[in-house]
């Protein structure tokens, strides 16, 4: 199930993982392949994975072991999708996923060892079950964004519906998430993302109507409006959405975890070095609080698309 010690190098290098983590994981190697427990553990895991795949119901949660702070506890989600990864694949090709796309979006993994590392300074996954809609085939990365899709939940359905789509809670829908790393949150880089992404849902899965994108995120919070420049990239951003409802309990980890790397950084000593950091900064230090957003906006839908 996982790649020998020769080949293992180049397998995390295609999932994005960064050089200087490659040793410690190959050398880790045989605490999963030679122990019979977490090697039954890593097989009901990949099993967990791969079981139903494609199909929408959220990322699929799986056996670990327990969280104490051990290189195998931190980077055993990483054997996991290394081992869930041929079936993976499969699915991708079977759909006809073009093999960059695939590659891309699965790269994510190296992406979130590298969060790991800027907040905590090791190597490991602290976001373990979320990377499991990437490797379940239920979430893809399309240029700047990445698009899961999912179903309106309750209040998603009813803000929905309150805006005059003919859409209700259980309807499919595309969750936007924006990824770290990935250079700015330009309107051309989106613009170029949607397109991506409307014409990828229709070819294929052609059975699936997606009309709405929604998007949870601190950046929908109403606030940045008053710290940034109208035409800050992240404002712009933020005016693609119609609001769905309101959260009223505060969320300030959220931005703090986001743009300085650590939620638990104390509010007085955040840096002031960039726009979005002396925004978010500032307004924590006057006392304020950052709220989750909720938006929706209408994606134009095609229904076919050329072969």
């Amino acid at each position: 199930m996982i790649p020998d010690a020769d080949d293992l190098p180049d397998v995390l290098l295609d999932l994005g993982v960064a050089h200087e983590d490659i040793n410690e994981l190959v050398a880790l190697r045989p605490r999963v392949t030679d122990d019979p427990g977490v090697r039954d553990l890593l097989e009901r895991a990949v099993g967990a994975v791969t079981r139903d795949m494609g199909t929408v119901g959220g990322s699929p949660l799986f056996p670990s072991p327990p969280d104490g702070g051990d290189l195998l506890e931190r980077c055993f989600s990483v054997y996991v999708y290394v081992a869930a990864l041929p079936a993976t694949r499969a699915y991708h090709r079977s759909l006809g996923v073009p093999d960059d796309v695939s590659r891309r979006t699965l790269a994510d993994l190296g992406r979130h060892m590298a969060v790991h590392r800027r907040r905590y300074g090791s190597c490991g996954i602290h976001a373990v079950a979320w990377l499991g809609l990437h490797f379940h085939g239920e979430l893809y990365q399309l240029g700047r964004l990445q698009y899961q899709r999912a179903r309106l939940g309750g209040r998603w359905g009813t803000g929905v519906a309150a805006g005059g789509l003919p859409l209700t809670s259980g309807d499919p829908c595309l969750s936007l998430h924006i990824p770290d790393f990935r250079g700015p949150l330009s309107p051309g880089a989106c613009d170029r993302s949607l397109a991506l992404a409307r014409e990828f849902f229709a070819r294929h899965y052609p059975d699936e109507r997606y009309e709405v994108a929604v998007c949870h995120s601190w950046l929908l919070d109403p606030q940045l409006k008053d710290h940034l420049p109208q035409d800050s990239n992240l404002v712009r951003f933020q005016e693609r959405f119609r609001v769905a409802w309101e959260n009223t309990e505060p969320d300030d980890e959220g931005p703090v975890g986001f743009v300085f790397g650590d939620p638990r950084l104390p509010v007085e000593d955040l840096p002031r070095r960039t726009s979005v950091e002396r925004a978010v900064g500032d307004h924590l230090r006057r006392g304020g609080h950052w709220y989750g957003g909720h938006g929706w906006f209408p994606l134009p839908w095609s229904g076919t698309t050329a072969p």
